[in-house]
């Protein structure tokens, strides 16, 4: 079997490499890739059997590349997309891994391989264009899995008070503690209920039942304040349309 790695993180991509040693050592690395492009012209010029992809990726995403792949490659997706893209995966019958990865679920994925669809079949664009907002979710978001340690723990979203964006990453906080999760804000804002959770600023959103109060300061600016304490969050003037009937 011969696979191809593509991932914008070295670590991430130095990792599965070590556990495909330890599940498949039969099975060869042709090559590494650090940005969806890279791996585009990789998997078009030594066409492996399979291809790793990272979704998020510089110039090309995992998704972006998996479009425009002719060779006969399959594609198993390596994601921190939660219950909505975990879904979607399997209703297409494209294998999918969830960072952080386990030794026991790469080598599930590796079985799979040979039956699964390659990168240009009809079932895997459908998949693209739903991830890439083609359609809704047939549910919100519930469950979000985060690391704990050498392991993974699951948070209901009902519990999170609020999210902040970090980058390309998102932090959760639940009362008094804080995880951070490898998916952007705006991609987890698409899979959560917006009656449920409001954005109140560009890179905030709140729970709304987690509201205890909404101040204004002298200079007119809002600022919410969340029942499991911290300091209040600024309210941007573009969503103060929340609160007028408060």
């Amino acid at each position: 079997m011969r696979l191809l790695i593509a991932d914008d993180e070295a670590p991430l991509r130095a990792w599965l490499i070590r556990l495909i040693g330890e599940v498949a050592p039969t099975a060869e690395i042709v090559a590494e890739a650090a940005d969806g492009a890279a791996a585009l012209a990789l998997i078009e010029e030594l066409k492996p059997d399979a291809a790793l992809l990272d979704i998020r990726m510089p110039d090309l995403s995992g998704l972006d590349v998996a479009a425009r792949i002719t060779a006969p490659c399959r594609v198993i997706f390596v994601t921190a997309y939660d219950e909505f893209a975990v879904q979607a995966f399997e209703q297409a019958a494209v294998d999918y891994l969830l960072k952080p990865v386990t030794a026991e679920r790469l080598a599930k994925a590796l079985e799979r391989l040979p039956t699964a669809p390659p990168a240009s079949d009809a079932l895997l664009r459908e998949l693209i264009a739903r991830l890439d907002g083609g359609a809704p979710a047939a549910q919100s978001l519930r469950w979000l899995r985060v690391g704990s340690g050498d392991g993974v723990r699951l948070i209901d979203v009902a519990e999170v008070d609020r999210f902040e964006a970090a980058d390309k990453y998102t932090t959760l906080y639940v009362g008094s503690r804080e995880w951070l999760i490898r998916t952007p804000l705006k991609d987890l804002e698409r899979q959560l209920d917006s009656q449920v959770f409001w954005r109140i600023h560009r890179g905030t959103l709140v729970r709304a039942a987690a509201i205890r109060a909404v101040r204004r300061d002298l200079m007119g600016r809002l600022w919410v304040e969340l029942r499991g304490g911290g300091q209040p969050l600024p309210v941007s003037r573009s969503y103060a349309h929340l609160f007028r009937q408060m």
